[in-house]
């Protein structure tokens, strides 16, 4: 199994998605910020890295919201969705194909990765933000 991490990042009542690239697996889905657990890192410094990485900003890793396990055809995740806030920058696209703050509400505007519709669920069926 797969460990991934990825954040929720609010701001005011939106939070941020990422458009995953075209040519990588699951293109052009939807999905929060975030990446593989490497080997020796802790879920909380994987989160940060990949937000460095893919996002160019510095995070703040708070509490995790909620984790998910699900299999894929060509592997098996266990992802922890954890509550961040910006630290520091501006979300830029180094990784991804775009970027959006959206509401709850607007969830189902949008095509996301399998492994979070079960996040997403719970989400939609937040009545304030942040979701806790």
């Amino acid at each position: 199994m797969t460990e991934v991490v990825a954040a929720l990042i609010w701001e005011g009542e939106r939070f941020l998605i990422c458009q995953r690239p075209a040519h990588k697996a699951r293109g052009l889905l939807w999905e929060f910020v975030g990446g593989k657990v490497e080997p020796g890192e802790t879920p909380e410094q994987a989160l940060a890295r990949e937000c460095r990485e893919e996002l160019d900003v510095t995070v703040s890793v708070g509490e995790p919201f909620m984790d998910v396990v699900h299999a894929y055809p060509d592997l098996t995740v266990h992802l922890t969705l954890f509550h961040a806030a910006l630290a520091g920058g501006v979300p830029r696209l180094l990784e991804h194909n775009d970027l959006r703050w959206v509401t709850p509400s607007e969830i189902p505007n949008y095509t996301f990765c399998p492994a979070d519709r079960p996040i997403l669920q719970r989400l939609a069926e937040c009545s304030a933000s942040p979701c806790i």
